[in-house]
């Protein structure tokens, strides 16, 4: 427009015939289309090639260079599409590490069961007295167990990764709760002489068998850990804001290196169990947390120098 304004001010004032003006002005706007045209196709070429690279997986390109204007609302749109693949890209890859890992503690986890299976088929070749015969099917048949309670708790874990299960949302109460959790160790609890002591009152939404595998891997992990003759307390409450459950033992409480890691699968404490999968704890924060939920690992502490045992407190909350 400006140059346009210009041919016509130099049309005039030099007297110069008007069709030249017009011929000066109509090839001045076609230079001027062009240029644009190709400042355009230049900036497309450009992005394209930029697109090109973050498809090949170069996650340093940025687009910051554009003026506003410039075919801006391809740019945004273009912009937000890298983000969303960068972002992406990294999830995916933090999952190949996760899943590297998890491959690994389970070959490890199997492994060992595995193994003691093997050797003892060789022994039972081998073993002609009759008693010693039969202990060593009882003790493969443990290591069968471990590895069938090893394979359904994986099971039950990646399923819960994967979101496949989907968790009731209805009132639960939390005497029946705790009754129903109790019931697959009572035999082990009696044959311990543990004591439970249950004070609890109050109901949360939620899925009643779900919750029943967490509260009874809790126990179980307090159970091993409590000495015979020891104590399990059981309290639980409702407020305005949660329902809180506490299970609280007499055994020799968590080690302050453990305290951190306790949740994490395949992690064994110091004071863990040789043959302990190290992945009940993990299934029963992933439960928890799948219904609005917290779970914390703590310990009672008698004094300033002694531990008199642990401490395990979950809120439902509304």
């Amino acid at each position: 427009i400006i140059l346009t304004i210009l041919i016509c001010g130099v049309v005039t004032i030099f007297h110069v015939q008007a069709w030249i003006g017009i011929v000066a002005a109509v090839a001045a706007m076609l230079f001027q289309y062009a240029f644009e045209v190709k400042r355009r196709y230049s900036h497309m070429e450009n992005m394209a090639r930029e697109i090109d690279l973050v498809l090949h997986g170069n996650d340093k390109v940025t687009f910051a260079d554009y003026e506003e204007g410039d075919l801006s609302i391809l740019r945004n749109e273009v912009s937000k599409m890298t983000v969303m693949l960068r972002r992406q890209a990294e999830r995916l890859s933090g999952e190949k590490v996760k899943l590297a890992d998890s491959l690994a503690d389970i070959s490890h986890q199997i492994r060992t069961p595995l193994t003691s299976l093997n050797l003892m088929l060789e022994s039972l070749k081998s073993e002609e007295n009759d008693d010693e015969r039969a202990r060593i099917i009882f003790d493969m048949r443990r290591q069968l167990e471990r590895i069938d309670g090893l394979v359904v708790s994986l099971l039950k874990l990646a399923k819960m990764d994967a979101g496949t299960i989907k968790l009731q949302k209805a009132p639960v109460e939390l005497g029946a709760l705790v009754r129903s959790a109790l019931e697959p160790v009572e035999i082990m609890l009696e044959l311990k002489g543990i004591a439970v002591n249950v004070d609890v009152k109050g109901t949360y939404t939620g899925d009643k068998e779900w919750s029943r595998e967490a509260l009874t891997n809790i126990l179980k992990n307090c159970m091993e850990h409590t000495g015979d003759g020891g104590v399990i307390s059981i309290t639980g409450c409702e407020n305005a804001v949660h329902t809180e459950l506490i299970i609280e033992d007499t055994g020799c409480g968590i080690d302050s290196d453990d305290l951190p890691h306790i949740f994490e699968r395949f992690y064994k404490g110091k004071n863990g169990k040789s043959d302990s999968y190290g992945i009940g704890l993990a299934l029963a924060r992933a439960i928890i947390a799948g219904q609005n939920g917290t779970i914390k690992a703590e310990n009672i502490a008698e004094n300033a120098e002694k531990m008199s045992g642990a401490r395990f407190v979950i809120r439902f909350y509304k």
